[in-house]
């Protein structure tokens, strides 16, 4: 990793320049001084998936899932979870495949809830099914 990482915003979309070495320690966007980390998913739009995967420095850990998903909806709080354990190292967001129906198009996605890891812009692991926390975060720092 370099001095300093960018990293976008998840309240406003802004992108942030910090430290590496003050990653840990609560940044802020310079922006609109919303934390750039907390813990939870991000859930985003197209336009925004687009800006977090061209933008950000940090791996991306993506939850492709549907609202009427049985294994999506138990999924999420293990999601949830593991977004408490690998930020700020990983962001991790969720993607409404009902609502986003093109994103789930553009990156093949054939089942629900389905896992893919980007990073530097291009999907580097992808898991189909429904996991657990250890399992996700286990799953994701093999890959990286």
């Amino acid at each position: 990793m370099s001095d300093s990482l960018h990293i976008v915003c998840p309240a406003c979309d802004a992108v942030n320049r910090i430290p590496t070495a003050r990653l840990g320690e609560g940044p802020k966007c310079g922006k609109c001084h919303a934390p750039l980390f907390g813990g939870h998913p991000v859930e985003l739009t197209t336009p925004r998936f687009q800006r977090h995967l061209d933008r950000s420095d940090i791996p991306i850990l993506v939850d492709f899932w549907a609202p009427w998903c049985g294994p999506c909806r138990m999924m999420a709080p293990a999601y949830q979870q593991a977004a408490s354990q690998l930020e700020p190292r990983v962001r991790l967001v969720k993607v409404d495949t009902e609502a986003e129906q093109t994103l789930g198009a553009r990156y093949g996605i054939r089942s629900i809830p389905t896992l893919a890891l980007f990073k530097g812009g291009r999907e580097i692991a992808r898991q189909p099914g429904a996991m657990g926390t250890a399992d996700i975060v286990r799953w994701t720092h093999g890959h990286l």
